[in-house]
This record gives C-alpha cells, sequence and structure tokens, in this order.
C-alpha cells in the first residue's frame, strides 16, 4: 500500500473489502458441509487489501486500475492475487454451477465484498449500484446497461452466497462490524 502510495481512503475501503470478505469466508466455514472448500483467509485478506493497488494512478492517468494492479502483482510474483485484483471490477471466470453447490473461488468472494463496500461503509447492492452508475455511468447508455448486467451477476452471486450463509445479507453489515475480524485490521493508515 505505501510502495504503490495508496490514498487513505482508498486503503480504508480496502480494509472494509477485506473485514466483509473475511467474514463471508468465517461464515462458510461454519457450514460443515462447504469446509474443504472455502478459501483460505490469508487469500481473502490479501486480495482485499490489494484489490486497489493501482486505483492511485489510474486516478491520475485514466487508465484500468483492475488490469493495472493485476498486472503489479502479477510482477510481484503473486499471481493468485493477480487473478483476483484483476477480477474485483468485472468477474470473469464465474461459475455458477460451482457456485449453487457452495463452491466459490477467492476472486468471487472478494468481487463481491467490493461491491457492497462504498467508500468505507457496508451498503445494499442497489445502493451500491446507484453511486457506481452516477459516478462512473457518464451519463452513457451503453455504460450504464453494462454497468447493470455487472450487478446482475452479482445480485445471483449474492444469493447464492448466502444460502451457505447462518445470515442474510441484510445482517451483513452488523456481523462485520460485530465480528471478531475487527482484530485483524488494527494497523494504521501507514500501512
Amino acid at each position: 500500500m505505501e510502495e504503490y502510495a495508496m490514498l487513505p481512503n482508498i486503503r480504508r475501503h480496502s480494509i472494509v473489502v477485506a473485514k466483509v470478505g473475511l467474514r463471508i469466508v468465517d461464515g462458510l466455514n461454519e457450514n460443515e458441509t462447504l469446509q474443504s472448500s472455502v478459501p483460505d483467509e490469508s487469500l481473502i485478506i490479501a486480495g482485499a487489501l490489494l484489490h486497489d493497488i493501482a486505483k492511485t494512478p489510474c486516478l491520475k492517468n485514466g487508465c484500468d486500475h483492475a488490469r493495472a494492479g493485476a498486472e503489479i502483482c502479477h510482477n510481484l510474483g503473486y499471481p493468485e492475487i493477480a487473478r483476483i485484483v484483476g477480477e474485483h471490477v468485472l468477474l470473469k471466470e464465474h461459475d455458477s454451477f460451482c457456485c449453487s453447490q457452495g463452491i466459490f473461488s477467492a476472486a468471487e468472494i472478494i468481487y463481491y465484498a467490493d461491491k457492497r463496500v462504498r467508500h468505507e461503509e457496508i451498503v445494499s447492492l442497489e445502493v451500491r449500484l446507484e453511486y457506481i452508475l452516477e459516478n462512473y455511468g457518464m451519463g452513457d447508455q451503453v455504460r450504464h446497461r453494462l454497468i447493470q448486467e455487472n450487478f446482475d451477476k452479482c445480485v445471483k452471486l449474492e444469493e447464492q452466497i448466502f444460502q451457505f450463509l447462518p445470515f442474510s445479507s441484510s445482517q451483513l453489515p452488523e456481523k462485520v462490524l460485530g465480528s471478531s475480524s475487527d482484530t485483524l485490521f488494527t494497523f494504521t493508515e501507514n500501512g
């Protein structure tokens, strides 16, 4: 985060995404039938903390921050993290059948977690969609349609994830804010 000059607000956003991802993984681990197929927590943490690693420079030069971030992670020797970072905006390798069976990749969990976090606040997909359309849709109907299609995929993923969790999607904010995963993120913005 420090090396790539991640802005403090982007760091805080990434920490909340990590907390959401960890709470989902914790919930999946509570489901005894899924424990062997749940992504490793360290992969979730690393993917979430680094998903916006290229956002700061891309804000300045207009590059695709997911692609640029994936390149950074790949060049640093982290191909698994690179895949997560590369798919956090637009999920390319989504296996709906596996998800319906309770098998989720780390990329799918981080993609979903990121969609639930607006700045540092855990919000519904509807609220997040409204924000993205307003800030990234640029009044372009084609962009709006593509963003909506991406969110339709996320809504389906949400349904699949929460079939296997002991709480509902509307309970996610309280589950994250009251979870013990907060203790994992006691470091400062200086990383």
